[in-house]
């Protein structure tokens, strides 16, 4: 069984069909969207493939979009679907999984809107972009202007003639800056300084990166951001907006009032807008009857493997939570489900 049919899920589909698993009785995938793509269709339709992170493929499907002009809501929607189709993956959807127990005889119980699956092993592949995370700030309940996260951010257009303070230190935070700041007042904070990164991003740092997420993960703390490792490349357009002051940035503000955002030094800056791009976590509650996270709500993991219930494999998860490591997350828990689980299939109807 296969919760999430984003690039985690598929690439553990793909996988586990490999190992034996077939998909049908053999592997089922449920998927809580009514149609293919993950979070990616739920992208704002300026991110193009140009100004995304690099969009890894799919193992054994290249991604061959035709222009890296295209929406990336449009086109990386198009090759899940593609490749759903191409391999004979058996996704159902809309399903959404409200809970996974533990059964008497060894086995999950797999607990969705629309039915139950019985399940001798579950790869977990829910992402994040479900649970957009707020920070809270003194005062934040009495700002008169509009709060938003980046999940319901839409286009430049809407902030035109006003003044927004963008929160967050990743990249999603630098790419609003840089659509925005042409129609609007802007003012960047973030929690620590940014750390730009020139040049391509080498697999020495992206291996010592994965390390570092690893060890977090697998102790059960928080395992923070990833930028916070491996810094903000300097695209093209990073690079104009440095050079236009656009990435000027503040430290983070100590409270909201109903106009602006303020710091004890006695700085104020008056705000329209108030645009959270301050991330995720992990979509894991549906796993909470199995108990198995820690105080900090991690669910640590060994590989893939949840710590003290190998049986469930997370994936997009921790030091997969990327669409490379995504790709090789999914390979990992397939042959570990395959030795875990000698004969048999995974899932099948309750």
């Amino acid at each position: 069984m296969v919760i999430g049919a984003g690039q985690a899920g598929l690439s553990a589909a793909y996988h586990l069909a490999r190992q034996g698993f077939a998909p049908g009785r053999g592997s089922v995938v449920l998927d809580a969207d009514a149609a293919p793509g993950g979070a990616w269709q739920h992208r704002w339709r300026s991110l193009t493939l140009a100004t995304t992170h690099r969009v890894h493929e799919l193992p054994g499907l290249p991604f061959t979009p035709a222009s890296e002009d295209l929406p990336a809501a449009d086109a990386v929607p198009a090759y899940f679907a593609e490749y759903e189709r191409r391999f004979g993956l058996d996704v159902r959807r809309p399903v959404r999984v409200s809970a996974v127990r533990r059964t008497g005889d060894g086995r999950f119980l797999v607990e969705a809107d629309v039915g139950t699956w019985r399940a001798r092993g579950v790869v977990n592949a829910t992402g994040t972009w479900t649970r957009p995370f707020v920070p809270r700030y003194p005062g934040q309940e009495t700002f008169r202007g509009r709060q938003l996260h980046t999940v319901e951010y839409r286009g430049a257009a809407e902030f035109a003639g006003r003044a927004v303070v963008v929160v967050g230190g990743g990249a999603s935070a630098v790419q609003l800056l840089g659509e925005i700041a042409p129609v609007a007042r802007t003012t960047w904070v973030t929690r620590r300084p940014p750390v730009f990164r020139e040049g391509p991003f080498g697999e020495e740092e992206g291996r010592a990166a994965v390390a570092r997420v690893e060890a977090a993960v697998r102790a059960g703390r928080m395992p923070g951001s990833v930028v916070g490792v491996t810094g903000l490349v300097v695209t093209p357009w990073v690079r104009r907006a440095l050079d236009d002051g656009v990435l000027t940035r503040l430290p983070v503000f100590d409270r909201i009032t109903p106009d602006g955002v303020a710091w004890d030094d006695g700085r104020f800056v008056a705000a329209d807008v108030i645009l959270w791009a301050t991330g995720f976590r992990a979509a894991v509650g549906h796993l909470a009857p199995l108990r198995l996270r820690t105080r900090d709500g991690v669910i640590p993991v060994e590989g893939t493997s949840a710590v003290g219930e190998p049986r469930l494999q997370l994936v997009g998860y921790g030091p997969s939570a990327s669409t490379i490591g995504a790709n090789r997350a999914g390979r990992t828990a397939a042959v570990t489900l395959r030795r875990l689980l000698a004969d048999g299939g995974l899932a099948r109807s309750a």
